[in-house]
């Protein structure tokens, strides 16, 4: 496994970043034991979730299963950076949520972290992240309950989830005047097929220090080898997926087609590259995957070590080309 800082941070983390979504709703319990297991012998030490993981009706079910992971020993929790979320309310019972159980207030913040620590049986989060930006609390609000939590060692550092440039940047200053460390990393929807966080969210991440974090690398599984996967009958009739239903925008077909057939001829499995391309871009610390199986992991963990050609990058880049960076790419 290969290694790399978190950001501006003396933080070393894998490059590889377990995702743990699956758990609990599609991955039984047993089994995500045995992935994180398997994670951890190869050297992945990056392990993501958020407080309403766990599927309608049991949010919050994967950090409880993390924590139970967490207490077999083994010195589990000493290799782990052990990264949550904050902002949905984890809420399952009928009827409404209550107005202050959710969000980025310092009361919602304090409520949630300490309801993810009792979960996750642990008494620090080693990165606290905000999964969305919350329009109606004020900024220094939120540093402050964020400060406060650092002080008194229930969390190490703050990151961010689906920010865009501005809201990075309005964070940042906003610490940097309170003498606070502020963001350390930005975990946005990025991959071959989806491009747009190049325009200003990763030039945003860069300028600030933060490491950028990929989520959903194959693209809800259209970079996975959907067609071949369709051609070969491996696919569900009921298949619904994120992917298939991209395939039925115009021209997506035939440029999924392309990036198959041109791997086809380099010998290379599609996922398997997705996440190879990823780890060539600047800025980017780590793709996080979600592997529902030992064999999906596995797969995931050889493109840590896939070489792709500059020849190879170019070819990539004419299929799914890139968007540029702001404001070049819309103001001439």
């Amino acid at each position: 496994m290969e290694y790399t800082q978190l950001g501006r941070t003396g933080l070393k983390v894998s490059r590889i970043v377990l995702g743990t979504m699956n758990f609990g709703p599609y991955t039984p319990e047993a089994d995500s034991h045995t992935i994180m297991d398997a994670a951890l012998d190869a050297g992945v030490n990056f392990f993501d979730t958020a407080n309403t993981y766990g599927g309608p009706g049991d949010r919050g079910r994967t950090e409880t299963i993390i924590g139970k992971w967490l207490a077999q020993g083994g010195g589990r929790r000493d290799k782990v950076v052990l990264a949550t979320k904050v902002y949905g309310a984890v809420h399952n019972e009928d009827g409404p949520v209550w107005p202050n159980h959710e969000k980025l207030s310092a009361y919602g913040i304090r409520r949630a972290v300490e309801a993810s620590l009792k979960r996750l049986g642990t008494d620090h989060i080693d990165l606290y992240q905000f999964h969305h930006i919350d329009r109606a609390t004020p900024v220094d609000e939120i540093w402050q309950a964020v400060d406060t939590l650092i002080q008194q060692g229930k969390i190490l550092y703050a990151g961010s989830s689906n920010f865009p440039g501005w809201k990075i940047a309005q964070m940042n200053e906003a610490a940097a005047r309170r003498s606070s460390y502020g963001l350390v990393s930005e975990q946005c929807l990025y991959n071959l097929f989806e491009r747009r966080s190049e325009l200003e969210v990763i030039p945003a991440a860069q300028e600030y220090g933060l490491g950028v974090i990929p989520w959903s690398p194959l693209q809800g599984g259209l970079l996975g080898g959907l067609l071949r996967k369709e051609r070969e009958g491996q696919l569900s009739a009921r298949y619904t997926g994120h992917g298939a239903s991209l395939l039925a925008r115009p021209g997506v077909r035939e440029q999924i087609a392309a990036y198959e057939d041109l791997l086809d001829k380099h010998g290379l499995e599609p996922g398997e590259v997705a996440l190879a391309w990823l780890l060539t871009r600047p800025g980017v610390t780590g793709p996080i995957v979600g592997p529902r199986s030992g064999e999906q992991l596995e797969s995931a963990l050889r493109a840590v070590e896939l070489r792709l050609s500059d020849e190879l990058l170019t070819a990539l880049d004419e299929i799914f080309p890139p968007v540029g960076g702001a404001p070049e790419a819309y103001a001439w």
